[in-house]
């Protein structure tokens, strides 16, 4: 598979799953505060496949709690990433494997438009493909399902909630 590349010009390849986006706009994020005991640090970003939640862990044995789809079966991926890139509507270029699956699509999606699959915004780790997105009103039904690939898809409200929360370098761990 290829790396993520081409930041200069916004374009982003993600191996995610083909949708549609909304503008960022007022909606409040999905979220809530739950107790979550953890061996990693504060400011980490802990994803449960099986539960479906990435969490954010903060510094008093809480984490805030977001619904997610992550990746189908045989997409998946586990153990540990780095946040390499933020991007506010990125372009979207898909790889060769979702192109065949969906061969009708463009080669480049511009970012802001309403077919490009990363939503409002993207966090790329530094795994190939792999990145942590938004997703369109449409797909909104496919949040806590394996539908992605390899990608975790959050709602446009969460992940501009989360974006605003991490930086480059923020600590990723998939679970099972």
């Amino acid at each position: 598979m290829r790396s993520f590349k081409n930041f200069q010009t916004g374009a982003l390849i993600g191996a995610c799953l083909f949708g549609l986006s909304a503008p960022i706009g007022p909606a409040q994020a999905n979220t809530h505060v739950v107790n979550f005991r953890s061996a990693y640090d504060a400011g980490t970003i802990v994803i449960s496949m099986s539960q479906r939640k990435l969490y954010y862990i903060l510094s008093d044995g809480t984490a805030i709690q977001y619904p997610v789809a992550v990746a189908k079966p045989g997409k998946e991926w586990l153990g540990s990433a780095h946040i390499q890139g933020k991007y506010f509507h990125p372009d979207w270029t898909p790889p060769a494997v979702v192109k065949h699956d969906h061969p009708g699509l463009p080669n480049l999606i511009r970012g802001g438009s309403a077919r490009n699959p990363m939503g409002v915004a993207a966090m790329t780790l530094d795994r190939d493909q792999i990145a942590i997105h938004g997703t369109s009103p449409t797909m909104r039904g496919s949040i806590g399902t394996r539908a992605s690939y390899g990608c975790i898809r959050m709602l446009n409200e969460d992940v501009t909630d989360l974006y605003g929360r991490v930086s480059v370098g923020t600590h990723v761990v998939m679970q099972p």
